[in-house]
């Protein structure tokens, strides 16, 4: 090996060549860190000083949810909901925990009830918005999550999962404004940064993408999306060696890390170090080929063979 030793640990990928990668978000099953819509702000719960047998049985789900139980915990939101209907935190937590297990319609009825217990529940009409878009629901998601900006306008998540319904309808500039609002409401918030990265990087402002880029693992330094992403943009300003370090600290976080062995190759390609770059991109064909993908098994041995080509001159 040259210069720059590569660490190759077995690897899955999807990727051809410099491929933005869309990451995961609040409003999904998010690893990457700990805020997500469903847990973005603090847990609603009952604050009069003589509590009702309902608040007490709400209680009793926020504590079994802190210690992971959420089976029980959905029984105990349930029972508390039963209880006493008017209580709006026990539909919205109950809301919380189906939507952590994945049952998208019964969370929204959920937090659907929720705000008709309290129509100014901001944060409910912000996660029945998001579990409407994961469901597939994008027209209803946005009147849902506007009407939760319109109730409490510092309302960062909000804003978050409306920019996310705003890509996929492709209507780029709104989504910008309002990753913007998000960036400046959740100032702590990675995910925001992120996606905003991904817009300014569509629109071809590669360096306030790296700005957003940079902020993104600054805040979440495990952020494996955000730092091949970095790459990517760096690689467009032919900062190649900056990009390699990217693609290099996404591969460290995630060695299964596909995209980031591929595009490392091509960065080594412009360096013209052909043996670092025909190691990468080895490692790479022969895990696309593990993984049963081989049109990216083609596609990087054109890589190869073009390094080939290179060599021989």
């Amino acid at each position: 090996m040259g210069r720059y030793p590569w660490r190759m640990i077995g690897a899955i990928g999807l990727g051809l060549g410099i491929v933005v990668s869309t990451g995961q978000s609040w409003a999904g099953q998010s690893q990457l860190a700990s805020i997500t819509v469903a847990q973005a702000d603090t847990v609603a719960q009952a604050d009069s000083e003589t509590k009702t047998e309902a608040e007490a049985v709400l209680e009793r789900g926020l504590t079994l949810i802190q210690s992971g139980q959420v089976a029980a915990a959905i029984a105990a939101f349930q029972e508390a909901a039963y209880l006493d209907n008017d209580l709006a935190p026990a539909h919205y937590n109950l809301g919380l925990a189906l939507r952590q297990q994945g049952q998208l319609q019964d969370a929204a009825s959920a937090f659907w009830r929720a705000i008709q217990a309290d129509p100014n529940l901001a944060i409910a009409y912000s996660n029945l918005g998001a579990s409407l878009w994961e469901g597939g629901n994008r027209e209803q998601a946005v009147n849902y999550l506007e009407r939760a900006i319109e109730i409490q306008p510092d309302l960062g998540n909000a804003h978050y999962n409306l920019a996310l319904v705003q890509i996929e309808l492709e209507e780029y500039d709104a989504a910008v404004s309002s990753l913007q609002a998000a960036t400046r409401l959740t100032p702590r918030a990675p995910e925001p940064h992120f996606h905003l990265g991904r817009m300014y990087m569509q629109r071809g402002d590669l360096e306030d993408a790296i700005s957003a880029f940079e902020q993104a693992v600054s805040l979440f330094p495990q952020y494996v999306e955000a730092h091949y992403n970095l790459g990517v943009a760096l690689y467009g300003q032919s900062q190649y060696e900056a990009a390699l370090e990217a693609f290099r600290e996404a591969t460290d976080i995630n060695p299964n890390y596909t995209n980031a062995y591929y595009s490392a190759g091509l960065a080594f390609i412009q360096l013209r170090d052909y043996e670092e770059a025909e190691g990468v991109l080895n490692h790479a064909k022969t895990l696309y080929i593990s993984q049963n993908n081989p049109q990216w098994a083609a596609n990087t041995q054109a890589q190869l063979d073009r390094i080939a080509t290179l060599t021989a001159q």
